[in-house]
């Protein structure tokens, strides 16, 4: 499965969106560099306050563009960055990749998925009702997130629009997303 970079996005201040950058540059086990989240352990607020020493599992958040596209037709505007992703994508069913995937991004960046994005109220204060669009229940009363995805950095570099995502699919039992 290979998919393609649509928009790149980092903020070093705490705020929910993140602005559109022309680049932004991966650091092994770090992060986005110069992103308020970046870091070895957690950097969320909410997690920092259970626990500051929790490594940090959300270094890179990643939606897939067709999210957008979906809201949208519910009477909902979100662009890239908007959500407060680093990455957003097309073309690679993200929320369908399997706990420890490698995404192979541009030349030289690899992210690790470590699970899904938990969304939390914050989305509703940015446009009121999203919040119900990105997490429901499914026919049988389980919980779907669409939050979109987080990633550890294995392998640092330089990410684009238009850089070519590639995935790696773990060996053995996949094990499904979960919130982290």
């Amino acid at each position: 499965m290979s998919g393609t970079v649509t928009a790149v996005s980092s903020n070093g201040e705490y705020s929910f969106t993140k602005p559109n950058r022309d680049s932004i540059t991966l650091l092994a086990g770090l992060g986005v560099e110069g992103d308020i989240h970046a870091g070895v352990t957690v950097k969320h607020r909410s997690r920092v306050a259970q626990d500051p020493t929790q490594p940090n599992l959300r270094q890179v958040h990643l939606i897939h563009e067709e999210l957008f596209t979906e809201v949208g037709l519910q009477g909902f505007e979100v662009t890239p960055g908007q959500l407060g992703e680093n990455i957003t994508t097309r073309g690679i069913d993200l929320l369908a990749l399997p706990v420890g995937t490698l995404l192979r991004i541009g030349p030289d960046a690899v992210l690790e998925v470590t699970g899904l994005r938990n969304p939390c109220l914050q989305i509703d204060a940015f446009q009121t009702g999203l919040l119900k669009q990105v997490v429901r229940r499914d026919e049988s009363g389980n919980l779907v997130r669409k939050a979109g995805i987080m990633s550890i950095v294995k392998e640092g570099g330089e990410i684009r629009p238009g850089d070519t995502i590639k995935t790696e699919l773990p060996s053995g039992p996949h094990r499904p997303l979960d919130r982290v």
